[in-house]
């Protein structure tokens, strides 16, 4: 069986992609800041008639916590099939404007968006290592792509919270460079935006539903030998093919 962790996983995207892979016969190791709401995700997920998944506490923003994750899941453990980086944050609900935005903000998007990515992917990589066909899922933001920030025709061009879209597009830039590090081996990288997605995150103003967003992530976290690695995936940027400009 393979082992999956999820983070961020106790609730909207990461708990859907955690129950559909669980539909796909995956053990899912939920991964959440607050273990006591893991846990109650892990009850509703077996009251559904699940039982190959359990809470693993780990805060993408606090480097103890992942080193203690990471020696938790060693114990249960020797290798990791997939690792999904789905927690995130936006920041401060204001403008987010360049210029006024507070560089308080920035640097607490970019802890959880982008260096706690870079955390928890470096802790766990000798587990995914030992994986035959490891794979590696970074959830993004259409927002995060730069060509599609300058185009005045885009559908989103108006939207630009600084900090968040900032984070989303380093993480892109990381997701390429794992890639290519990555390129000789059995690893497959990708960047995944679930579109724009009515959950806690926006107020729930977004048009998608949390099974259509994370139907996009468990589709990257499944690839087959063929799939690509070093992919920005997002069928809100483009409908026609489902691979968005970086």
């Amino acid at each position: 069986m393979k082992t999956v962790l999820v983070t961020g996983a106790n609730k909207s995207i990461g708990f859907e992609t955690t129950r559909q892979l669980l539909q796909q016969g995956y053990y899912v190791y939920l991964g959440c800041r607050d273990l006591e709401k893991g846990r109650q995700a892990v009850s509703l997920l077996q009251s559904e008639g699940f039982s190959q998944l359990e809470a693993l506490e780990i805060d993408v923003d606090n480097i103890d916590s992942i080193k203690t994750a990471r020696q938790t899941l060693g114990q249960k453990t020797k290798v990791l099939d997939v690792l999904v980086n789905n927690a995130g944050i936006l920041g401060s609900m204001t403008a987010q404007t360049a210029l006024e935005t507070d560089i308080s903000t920035f640097r607490q998007v970019f802890e959880t968006n982008y260096f706690g990515v870079i955390s928890v992917t470096q802790a766990f990589i000798d587990l995914l290592q030992a994986a035959p066909a490891p794979r590696i899922v970074n959830v993004t933001s259409g927002l995060g792509s730069l060509t599609l920030q300058n185009d005045p025709a885009w559908k989103y061009y108006l939207v630009k919270p600084s900090a968040y879209v900032s984070s989303k597009a380093a993480l892109n830039a990381y997701t390429t460079v794992l890639a290519y590090n990555l390129r000789d081996t059995a690893f497959k990288v990708n960047a995944v935006d679930p579109g724009y997605t009515a959950t806690d995150f926006n107020h729930h103003s977004g048009p998608g539903t949390v099974q259509e967003a994370a139907a996009r992530v468990v589709k990257a976290a499944t690839l087959g030998e063929d799939g690509p690695s070093g992919v920005f995936y997002s069928d809100d940027n483009n409908p026609e093919t489902g691979i968005s400009a970086w």
